[in-house]
């Protein structure tokens, strides 16, 4: 049975370069691709996209750029105690001169990116997005000069594929990752439209690339040797890291999602308590709790717990698998196999029905629609007015010109309507929230710039 090999999944090449050699400087290059991510501008503005509770002014919740912080921390842990163990098993990977260092580095910088591709107000901002494609006027001509895998792209708008784009856009060279990364980073290595979807596998619920970047995640994935799984559709395995970075972002979406709801008390204290208590079993010890004062401070103190009670269970199922991970039999989700898993859908119907569909965040969703609609709607008419069009009306030539300059270079007369779209894709699933809100009211006539 054909598997995977650690030491090709291990490649520290960037796209252009070969020879898979390792450096000697005190930075390795996956410890490289952490530091490339944090100073570029794409993670910087997830300071202000929200994860799922908008900012409130009574206390503090998780942004989009906090919650990656922490996944990366989770992911870091969780790649050093993996790796301890597949060095060990495999001295070759030794001999190349490879540690668990570097594990931890991969998995680290491949979760610190993870939500890096995703659009202003949360999930609801893919929701909208892909909306505003299948029912807008703007869409439904669209349609008619796109191909189905092109116009599957754009209905069914995937933050995950955004990800990949972003992180290897020609104008983002001061990221350039890795191979490792880049591969440990796509969770669904698949295209959007499919004929042979496996809906067992985990890595197939959604897709990871666009039409436009399918080249490129082919010639990645032959670079660090992960398994096709179909003859005649673009179609992977995993890399082997990339259960570790959804474990990773599970973990906290898992138990801080629930801290934020008991911090802002839309979850009461003994309920978020008792959840947090289960997942620690016989570990629990509510004479340390007693001693720890505040609300606050002790659901912190059980959030710490927890993930560290997790992070141990995700190791242990993940080596449990290695040998069915490299061969690409293994195809689940390290936290459904744990042994918390149960507490674990709780505290998720506990935080659908009393978080995700509160009145801030389904306030906030409403709004992203109409924000992200309007948006939409004027870029892309001012920029198909521009191709090609030598009288287009000068309120469309002035829309068209607050597009970056770098986007605007790339609206010629033989981009097509699909690569057109993508770039106003770009420029508007990369607004922060409040900068998307701002812009909309200024070109809706709302609000006078200054």
């Amino acid at each position: 049975m054909e598997k995977m090999e650690w030491i090709k999944l291990l490649n520290p090449n960037r796209f252009g370069q070969t020879g898979n050699s390792r450096q000697s400087s005190a930075r390795s290059f996956f410890e490289q691709d952490y530091d490339r991510i944090i100073f570029s501008h794409p993670f910087r503005r997830l300071q202000d996209k929200t994860q799922v509770v908008p900012l409130p002014e009574e206390d503090f919740v998780h942004t989009r750029l906090t919650h990656s912080l922490e996944v990366s921390s989770v992911g870091r842990s969780l790649g050093k105690k993996v790796g301890e163990v597949i060095i060990e098993k495999y001295p070759e990977l030794k001999d190349a001169g490879y540690s668990s260092f570097d594990f931890a580095a991969i998995v680290a910088a491949a979760s610190l990116s993870h939500d890096i591709g995703n659009p202003p107000f949360g999930h609801s901002g893919e929701d909208a997005i892909s909306a505003f494609f299948e029912k807008s006027n703007v869409g439904q001509f669209i349609k008619t000069q796109v191909s189905d895998v092109e116009w599957k792209d754009l209905t069914t708008f995937e933050g995950n594929a955004q990800g990949f784009r972003l992180l290897n856009r020609p104008d983002n060279q001061g990221i350039k990752l890795t191979l490792s990364t880049l591969a440990a980073f796509t969770k669904y290595p698949r295209a959007s439209l499919i004929n042979q979807r496996d809906k067992s596998r985990k890595s197939q619920k959604k897709y990871g690339f666009f039409q436009s970047e399918k080249a490129v995640f082919k010639e990645l994935a032959e670079a660090v040797g992960l398994l096709p799984l179909s003859e005649s559709e673009p179609i992977w395995s995993r890399h082997p890291l990339t259960f570790l970075v959804e474990a990773a972002d599970d973990i906290c979406y898992h138990v801080i999602d629930l801290e934020d709801g008991c911090r802002l008390g839309w979850v009461s204290f003994e309920q978020a308590r008792d959840l947090l208590a289960e997942i620690l079993g016989e570990n629990y010890m509510p004479e340390k709790l007693e001693k720890t004062k505040g609300k606050n401070e002790k659901i912190g103190y059980l959030r710490a717990l927890a993930i560290n009670t997790l992070i141990e269970q995700c190791v242990d199922i993940f080596k449990e698998n290695e040998s069915e991970i490299l061969s690409g039999e293994f195809d689940t989700a390290l936290m459904d196999l744990v042994p918390s898993k149960k507490v674990l859908r709780d505290i998720i119907e506990v935080s659908i029905r009393k978080i995700y569909r509160s009145k801030l965040v389904l306030e906030t969703e409403a709004v992203g629609h109409v924000v992200l609609e309007g948006l939409l709607t004027s870029f892309l008419e001012a920029a198909i007015a521009q191709k090609g069009s030598e009288d287009s009306g000068k309120k469309d030539l002035t829309v068209f010109r607050l597009l970056p300059e770098t986007y605007q270079e790339l609206i010629t007369e033989t981009a097509s309507l699909y690569e057109i779209s993508m770039i106003c894709i770009d420029y508007v699933s990369g607004m922060t929230d409040r900068y998307a809100i701002t812009l909309y009211r200024k070109l809706k006539g709302i609000s006078l710039p200054g």
